[in-house]
């Protein structure tokens, strides 16, 4: 049998900058779209830049740039327009009816990304609810009367009727999904307690998408994960075991890269990473500094990681320093540390560096709990890292690392 390859779709880029001093700034946006398209596949034929205070209420741009973009799609033979801004439904409506060639934005790129790279079973479920929820409102019939919920004169008919029967599918398919996503995430809480029942401290790296994540993941686990320069290349959590100079053993976890203007869909799609992130002891923020951009990705690492709650200690991994031709200005030293996950220059001083933090807050001690005080050594497990535990005539005698101010709680059972 003969396969044939689907034809590479020809793709045109449109990016708004709020004023002249919004410009740099929404131009990197743009290059950073050209990425992502050439990352689903596409072909990125043009890109279009428009100044303009606030977008147009009925097609985002104004008409002298509805114009050139229609030139633009002419002679470009263009298939696909994507917006680097999310676009209404009605904008989008109005768009393809205008130029005639199917439109998107940069939320439905990312989300169609995910859906490429997504592999486990829950990953696969989030981003498809992800994209249930964000294309819902979208879902319309023949005209913009047959979209209208409620009824009434001249709305009535077999196209709303096909219409609500549409929705209420996608409504039924995403109760499906979040369902089994519950059943999932009970699964995944309770490997995560048993996790926690072990003395292991557990480390989470984060950075914007492309920073070199996966590639230090790979040096420090001594792992042979998937390596690439496409962005969101990582989509399904990795866990492993990896040990510090002084033997001290702790569990890495390799997530999903950040990106700016974030779809507020993706926040589900993100979430197996973001509970290990949420959960981790110690967050290794990678850091791309050979790009000339990285203290802005840098702060829309940050901007994310307040959106989701993540109230984690963090040390500032500042990678690719084999790109640069000497060292960058950073933060102080003991917040930060400068590597190259490529050529493993700095990866000594950061297992140094990781080792200092994760021990900062704990203290050795030795406990002896009553045998009739179970719940006493069930919340040491939650809260401590017990080493060892042996079975005396007075007790259950318990070697431990626990936090300096859980200590105080448990005063009346240290035996040194």
């Amino acid at each position: 049998m003969e396969t044939t390859k689907a034809p590479t779709e020809r793709v045109l880029l449109v990016g708004l900058a709020r004023g002249r001093r919004e410009r740099p700034a929404a131009e990197e946006s743009l290059l950073e779209l050209r990425e992502l398209a050439s990352s689903a596949g596409g072909e990125v034929v043009d890109l279009l830049m428009q100044e303009r205070p606030e977008p147009d209420p009925a097609v985002f741009v104004g008409r002298g740039k509805l114009e050139e973009i229609k030139a633009a799609v002419f002679g470009h033979d263009v298939d696909l327009i994507v917006f680097d801004d999310e676009l209404s439904p009605a904008q989008q409506r109005n768009l393809e009816g205008e130029i005639e060639v199917r439109v998107i934005d940069r939320s439905e790129l990312i989300l169609d990304i995910f859906a490429q790279r997504a592999r486990s079973r829950e990953g696969k479920l989030q981003v498809e609810l992800a994209m249930l929820d964000y294309r819902l409102p979208r879902l319309t019939g023949k005209g913009v009367e047959l979209s209208r919920l409620g009824g009434g004169i001249g709305t009535r008919g077999p196209g709303e009727t096909k219409l609500e029967a549409d929705r209420r599918t996608v409504r039924r398919r995403m109760s499906r999904i979040r369902s089994e996503l519950a059943d999932l995430e009970d699964r995944r809480t309770l490997q995560r307690r048993k996790r926690q029942g072990v003395p292991i401290p557990t480390l989470s790296l984060v950075g914007y998408t492309n920073a070199g994540k996966s590639t230090l993941f790979n040096r420090l686990a001594a792992e042979r994960t998937f390596v690439s320069s496409r962005l969101f290349a990582t989509l399904d959590p990795l866990v492993r075991r990896m040990a510090l100079p002084s033997g001290q053993e702790v569990l890495i976890g390799d997530t999903v890269g950040f990106i700016r203007k974030l779809p507020h869909a993706l926040i589900a799609a993100f979430e197996a990473t973001l509970e290990e992130t949420l959960e981790a002891d110690l967050l290794l923020h990678v850091i791309d500094v050979s790009d000339p951009a990285w203290e802005r990705l840098r702060s829309a690492v940050y901007e994310v990681l307040e959106e989701i709650g993540a109230n984690v200690p963090i040390l500032e991994v500042y990678n690719k320093a084999d790109r640069l031709p000497g060292d960058p200005p950073v933060p102080p030293p003991a917040e930060s540390v400068l590597v190259s996950a490529l050529t493993g220059r700095g990866i000594d001083e950061l297992l140094i560096r990781v080792e200092d933090r994760i021990s900062r807050d704990y203290v050795r001690v030795a406990m002896c709990i009553p045998f009739d005080r179970g719940e006493v050594l069930a919340g040491l497990r939650e809260r401590g890292r017990v080493e060892s535990t042996e079975y005396g005539p007075d007790g259950i005698h318990v070697s431990l690392a626990v936090r300096r101010a859980d200590l105080g709680r448990y005063r009346e059972f240290l035996t040194e």
